[in-house]
């Protein structure tokens, strides 16, 4: 559970792209509304994060902006939920930019599309003991493709069926700014420009989470979360050790 201090802070979640990689079943439904066990995925990100005490949000939406905004709506009274319009087509950068006047405070923010139980408050212990500007979340590299192990004769050892590769790692998501990230903000791509540029300059550092996550890249993934998501808990909400 987050401590006090940091129970106020918002959480941004980027909510406004197009889903272009869950076509074309996001021609009707934006990607973070599309459904995982009965109901959309960012609800889903949203109760990892109100499970920890974090129950302020604010949705950096675009595409199909209404759908969110009725979403939004739905949403637990004691949540606090507020819906910017940082443009159709405005790239992961320009979207937390454009949320900047709202952001005067820390800040954790992540995607409308992974799923982690990534602990919170260890998140954000590891951010303020690091001093930097920006501290992102990082996963071990899922595996598309199964691997095969031999020995030193070529004899095939073991078969692995889609492992996580821990000698890579990506960004999660579920990431922490400091207000002052503004002052350094480059580009308009968050993954691409921001968090290169702040790598560069010594403001950025990483988290590494070894529980579960897993992203909603295509409408394939939602199915295979739906069928993960019949485990009580879910994965997502379990307590990350």
């Amino acid at each position: 559970m987050l401590p006090a201090a940091h129970r106020d802070i918002w959480t941004v979640i980027l909510c406004g792209g197009k889903g272009t990689r869950a076509y074309p079943h996001t021609l009707e439904v934006p990607k973070p509304l599309l459904d995982v066990a009965g109901r959309p995925i960012l609800r889903h990100v949203m109760e990892i994060y109100a499970q920890q005490g974090a129950r302020r949000f604010l949705l950096a939406a675009g595409y199909k902006i209404e759908m969110i905004r009725a979403f939004a709506d739905s949403l637990p009274g004691a949540w606090e939920v507020n819906v910017v319009d940082t443009g159709e087509d405005a790239n992961t950068g320009t979207r937390i930019w454009r949320c900047r006047d709202l952001l005067t405070e820390r800040f954790f923010a992540t995607y409308g599309d992974g799923l982690g139980n990534v602990d919170l408050r260890v998140l954000a212990e590891s951010h303020v003991a690091n001093g930097g500007l920006a501290t992102i979340t990082t996963v071990p590299l899922p595996s598309q493709y199964g691997t095969v192990r031999t020995d030193e004769g070529a004899r095939v050892l073991e078969f692995k069926e889609k492992p996580r590769l821990f000698d890579h790692w990506i960004n999660g998501g579920f990431m922490v700014f400091e207000p002052a990230v503004f002052a350094a903000w480059v580009g308009d791509d968050l993954e691409n420009d921001v968090l290169p540029s702040l790598a560069a300059s010594g403001h950025l550092y990483a988290y590494q989470h070894l529980g579960f996550w897993k992203s909603m890249d295509t409408y394939k993934d939602a199915v295979n979360l739906s069928t993960i998501a019949t485990e009580d808990p879910p994965p997502w909400m379990e307590r990350s050790v």
